[in-house]
């Protein structure tokens, strides 16, 4: 499992990465997708929808079950990633790349600063760093 550093990550086991152009790009961690198994089916809401911290932004649904996104801090959906829905896998492969969920506009970017280090979260899930 791989968590890295340039990120900020949720009890709720999403990832939020900061871009250069001031969007926060949005996913689920490699430890989720693990946890989850094979995703069949991403399911966001449409870009232009505001979002409150912890609100939920979309679905994720793999063999086994069927689990919530919520937002790691407030904004406005900006971009969502559209190729899951021909290739939901990729969140699977590729958590932190290609298998990214949305990007919002932060309300606030220093909302990030609440949230944990890749050294917190490994701590929470008990993984080895």
């Amino acid at each position: 499992m791989t968590f890295p550093d340039d990120c900020r990550y949720t009890k709720d086991h999403e990832w939020v990465r900061l871009d250069d152009d001031g969007l926060a790009t949005i996913g689920v961690t490699d430890y989720a997708q693990g946890e989850l198994g094979d995703i069949v089916f991403v399911e966001l809401e449409a870009e232009g929808t505001e979002l409150e911290a912890e609100a939920v932004f979309g679905t994720v649904e793999a063999v086994k079950t069927v689990s919530e996104l919520f937002a790691p801090i407030a904004g406005t959906i900006a971009a969502i990633n559209e190729a899951l829905d021909g290739a939901p896998e990729t969140v699977n492969d590729d958590p932190y790349g290609e298998g990214w969920m949305v990007k919002i506009r932060p309300t606030d970017p220093a909302d990030l600063d609440g949230l944990m280090t890749a050294e917190e979260y490994t701590h929470m899930i008990g993984a080895d760093a």
